[in-house]
Formats: C-alpha cells, structure tokens, sequence
C-alpha cells in the first residue's frame, strides 16, 4: 500500500506593523509527511510589543482563510472547535516562536498554513492573499 503523503505550504504575514521590527518568519516554505504522523510548523517572530499576540490560519484551496488558534502567551489563548483535538500551540516568548503542531495528520490537512502577528485589531484582510495569487489571478502555489 502505498502511504499518503501531506503537504502543507507555510506564508508569514504581519498585520499593519508599526515598524521593521513587527515580522514574522517561517523558514521552511513547505513540510511533507505521512498520514496519521505528526508535522510541527515553525514560526519565529519580532515584535515591539511587550506581549505581541499571534495567530495561526489554514487555506485550502480557493478558500478563504480560516482561523485555527491564537496564543498571547504559552498556552494561553483561543483555539477554534474544529481544531482543538488535533492543533496545538505553544507561544514561546524566550525565543520568540510559535510553532504549529498537527497530529492524526489527514489528507485534508493539505493546505497553506499562515502564522500572523497582529498588534492591533484591523480586520484588514487583503494581506491574506498577499503570496498566494498573481496579478492575473493565476494561482502561485499548487497544493497537493
């Protein structure tokens, strides 16, 4: 039997960033694993705050983002219905990460996953799309 495989796009964005220093980074643009295992998303940040808040997204498709969690510190923070079995989160503040753990890995877990910091409350949305979508409306990334 041959395994299935997830893959999982990762984009970084910052929300209105009150200066240089307000990014988020995520080195490796994408992770591939076997169903049923486990893939940790890295996410490192900076930020002018004291107490910065981040959160993680998931989109599949031409879907639009979909919340998954938020962290202000450690474990401290929201983590929407649908993903509390399986997401996890851990804000690290020491070393300024926030990796994204998924267990139970399942086909559907294939998407792009984005790791935001948002110091102020915008709902400013038009960065979500920001690295997905060219200029003609192509698609930049295929995922599978």
């Amino acid at each position: 039997m041959t395994p299935l495989f997830i893959s999982v796009l990762l984009a970084a964005m910052c929300l209105e960033c009150r200066a240089q220093k307000d990014n988020v980074l995520q080195a490796k643009g994408e992770e591939t694993a076997a169903a049923g295992g486990t893939v940790t998303l890295g996410c490192q940040y900076e930020s002018s705050l004291t107490a910065p808040s981040l959160f993680w997204y998931k989109q599949d498709g031409n879907n639009s983002p979909k919340f998954i969690l938020s962290r202000v510190s450690r474990d401290d923070g929201n983590t929407a219905d649908e993903f509390k079995e399986r997401f996890s989160s851990t804000l690290d503040s020491s070393i300024r990460s926030v990796p994204l753990k998924i267990q139970k890995l399942q086909l559907s877990d294939s998407a792009v996953y984005y790791c935001a910091l948002q110091p102020t409350v915008t709902g400013n949305t038009k960065t979500l799309y920001k690295n997905l979508w060219s200029k003609d409306n192509r698609i930049l990334h295929n995922i599978h």
